[in-house]
């Protein structure tokens, strides 16, 4: 760095140093025009002595009270109207000090005008703000000239945040106008910036030439969705949410396509949770993975008192054990179906409740590795909730998912072997259920991340057929209703989670391509994979069940011979070849589709 950068480079130091001097300078030329507004600018010459031992004994005053209240402390371009407060304050002390100073020793300042005392606060108020203020104004001035003209959707302190970063140049936008659709505020100002009503949204884009819109407004997701599809049709690609940290700082996100997606249930009782899980040693298995980590995190926040965090990935064993505090976690990698190590950790940490989230879930892996499937899914489900029975855990809480229901593929089947095999297990005093429920927006594997990805990469998304849907809900929501689910459980039930409407993902796609703001991409359609189905179904029939909660039901599972059933899952163990005809015989509703 050369000595001229070095000289000019900003510090807090020189920040202080510049301001001093300014400040010195300007009350000295303050206090002086105060006189000579007092005496009409022809100051006696008998007045001289006092005003310049006001000058020797006031000044100190004033800079030693600037440092009290921190006025040097603040950074020249983020000040504000509370800042100018500040100063406010700080003369108002100074200046009465001096008064009190003056009455005390009177005799000194003979004669003295009082008056100037008063003259020389309003001034010194107006010129000290007026060149710390002076940047902010220059910063304002460039900001209009070169930032992006803005919208603002929202009218609240959240939109003030915004509109103050704006201004002082910490984020490239200019904001414009703000709509709103409370009509108390409709024809207002926020910072000398107009409040139209939200009915106008469009004729006000058009007439300010609006480029980007920051959402300031709470909103529900199917608002968030019509107000995006109504920007994008009326042009404006560039769109964020204002999300505002815990030092009043506003950060401006993309909206994802959870946002637009997500689908939030009302019901969620994080009360009934917390008493579930309050105080319990919890033990999950895939605990790094999509579901299993988030349920990691749901559990350290309903206040379990351990959690035992048991998975077969290093990486992603370490990864949720460094997110959990490690007062309360025990990282432990295992394989459910290494039956002995499992039986260690059950023996050691005695859990009040398993969470078993631990499978391969991947529909294609699954028909490529039949039996690496179901030694993972349904022998190390049954390890899981055998040992669960054996060492007296008082609930096991299987996940599970829709491709269970009338399963066309090897994933689902074994899920399905799972759910019958939970039901029907001799449980003793354990209770043991299943939830069921379908997709999970942004899990590893998922068709969320593979559409980001081959957008990144400037690639056509690639969807399997046209008239193909899933159901989506986001994982906390997911993971927090299981546990709700999980908490209202007797033993033996399979709990559907309800997931709203299924989307189409060649409408996913296309939401997901107008975020990306890019128009080189395009969908292409490569046909249904082996085991894939055009439809996931929740509901075995329709005799499932309400619970006290509208987004739980619970399916009337039909008694299953645990003996039977044991002996067929038994042939499996040695099995090679006939695979597929023994899952059949386990699940006569599994109808695989091999050659899609």
């Amino acid at each position: 760095m050369s000595l001229r950068d070095s000289l000019f480079r900003p510090t807090s130091f020189k920040r202080t140093i510049f301001f001093i001097f300014f400040d010195i300078v300007i009350s000295i030329a303050t206090i002086s025009l105060a006189y000579l507004l007092r005496f009409n600018f022809d100051i006696p010459s008998e007045f001289l002595n006092s005003m310049f031992q006001m000058l020797w004994v006031f000044i100190p005053i004033k800079i030693a009270f600037f440092f009290v209240f921190r006025i040097y402390f603040i950074a020249w371009r983020y000040f504000g109207l509370v800042e100018y407060k500040q100063i406010i304050f700080a003369h108002i002390f100074a200046y009465s000090l001096f008064f009190i100073i003056f009455l005390i020793f009177s005799n000194y300042f003979i004669p003295f005008p009082r008056s100037v005392i008063a003259i020389d606060l309003f001034l010194s108020i107006f010129f000290i703000g007026f060149i710390r203020i002076s940047k902010r104004l220059y910063l304002e001035r460039e900001n209009n000239i070169s930032s992006k003209r803005t919208l603002i959707y929202g009218a609240n302190d959240r939109a003030s945040q915004v509109i103050k970063s704006a201004l002082s140049g910490e984020i490239n936008y200019h904001p414009n106008i703000i709509i709103s659709d409370n009509r108390h505020l409709i024809g207002t100002y926020f910072s000398n910036i107009r409040v139209y009503d939200k009915k106008d949204l469009e004729v006000v884009v058009n007439n300010f030439e609006i480029e980007s819109v920051i959402i300031t407004q709470k909103l529900t997701q199917k608002e968030l969705d019509k107000l995006f599809t109504k920007l994008n049709e009326l042009g404006i690609n560039d769109i964020k949410i204002a999300q505002i940290l815990q030092d009043n700082k506003p950060t401006l996100a993309d909206i994802s396509i959870e946002d637009l997606l997500a689908r939030k249930p009302q019901d969620l009782d994080k009360l009934t949770i917390a008493n579930f899980i309050v105080g319990k040693v919890v033990l999950i298995t895939g605990a790094g993975g999509s579901i299993g980590s988030e349920l990691s995190r749901q559990v350290e926040i309903f206040g379990a008192k351990q959690i035992i965090l048991v998975d077969n990935s290093e990486f992603n064993l370490y990864s949720i054990n460094e997110e959990i505090d490690q007062n309360r976690s025990v990282a432990v990698m295992q394989n459910v179906q290494e039956r002995d190590m499992i039986e260690n950790t059950f023996a050691k940490y005695k859990p009040d409740i398993v969470l078993h989230a631990a499978a391969y879930k991947h529909v294609p892996m699954c028909e490529a590795n039949i039996k690496e499937a179901i030694n993972n899914n349904i022998f190390g489900t049954k390890n899981v909730i055998d040992l669960s029975v054996e060492y007296g855990v008082k609930k096991v809480v299987l996940i599970s998912t829709d491709k269970a229901v009338r399963p066309t593929n090897v994933m689902g089947t074994t899920k399905r072997v799972c759910e019958l095999y939970a039901h029907s297990v001799p449980s003793k005093d354990t209770e043991i259920v299943a939830v069921r429920f379908g997709n999970v927006l942004g899990s590893s594997g998922s068709v969320i991340p593979k559409f980001k990805s081959q957008i990144a990469q400037g690639k056509n998304i690639t969807v399997t057929h046209k008239d193909i849907t899933r159901y989506f809900m986001m994982i906390p929501e997911a993971c927090q209703l299981v546990l709700q689910a999980a908490s209202i459980a007797k033993g033996g039930e399979l709990f559907i989670l309800d997931m709203g409407e299924p989307i189409k993902i060649v409408d996913l796609a296309k939401r997901m391509i107008e975020l990306s703001g890019r128009d080189d991409i395009d969908i292409e359609f490569t046909g249904l994979r082996a085991g894939e189905k055009l439809y996931e179904e929740l509901l075995i029939d329709d005799a499932d069940l309400k619970t006290e909660y509208s987004s739980i039901m619970v399916s009337q599972n039909p008694p299953v011979d645990y003996s039977s059933l044991l002996a067929k899952i038994d042939k499996l163990i040695d099995e090679e070849e006939n695979l597929l005809d023994i899952l059949k015989e386990i699940v006569p509703e599994f109808n695989h589709n091999r050659n899609l």
